[in-house]
């Protein structure tokens, strides 16, 4: 179930959905998604589907990292410095480590944060800086960053994460309440302009910390 083969079928699957950057298609690869999930659930892994993490949260579906990943770097961009915002149990940031700079991931909930801390180290990711917080102020200590990808739906744009997208940034989030989409924001000389993408279906962000 944790096979070079097992991963590499991962993959097959993801091209065939129509993911074409080679390097998104490494970075999952490169990633043990197995240390990520539940144990009991260990043997799904690597099927294209969310699995549950407890605490009403999911770890994301592998096509729905790679596709707003592969979004974000559209055009041979790279991620530069990366915001994330919903850790869950750090998969997404181990696979956003493959291919950024520096890799910041916020996480609301305590014993997530714990879990997320854990499988990184298990995955021997040692670059992602993981942040116990509320998501929806970012981390403006940190700010900048070339890059901001949301976990979780919110029905607004939030503000304080428009901030801090640098100039020539692109941001990516699942838009809206009981429907959804992926919108991409980009930071242009211009202001912010937004394109609406895929119909998706994530978890709520919400506020404050647990």
């Amino acid at each position: 179930m944790t096979s070079a083969r097992t991963r590499a079928r991962m993959i097959d699957r993801l091209r065939e959905r129509g993911i074409r950057d080679e390097r998104v298609l490494a970075a999952l690869a490169a990633v043990p998604r197995h240390l990520f999930v539940e144990e009991a659930l260990a043997s799904r892994a690597y099927e294209d589907t969310a699995l549950p993490l407890g605490s009403s949260q999911t770890i994301s579906q592998p096509y729905v990292v790679a596709r707003m990943i592969e979004i974000l770097r559209a055009g041979g961009r790279e991620l530069g410095k990366t915001l994330e915002i919903g850790a869950g149990c750090g998969y997404q940031a181990s696979v956003l480590a493959e291919l950024a700079d520096e890799v910041y991931a916020v996480e609301r909930i305590g014993v997530l944060v714990e879990r997320a801390r854990l499988n990184l180290r298990r995955a021997g990711q040692l670059k992602v800086r993981l942040q116990y917080a509320d998501g929806q102020f970012g981390l403006p200590e940190a700010a900048p960053f070339d890059t901001i990808i949301l976990a979780a739906a919110t029905p607004q744009l939030p503000p304080a994460l428009l901030s801090q997208l640098a100039p020539g940034g692109r941001m990516i989030l699942p838009l809206g309440a009981s429907e959804q989409h992926l919108s991409l924001i980009e930071r242009r000389p211009e202001g912010f302009v937004e394109s609406r993408l895929d119909d998706v279906r994530f978890v709520p962000l919400r506020q404050g910390v647990e």
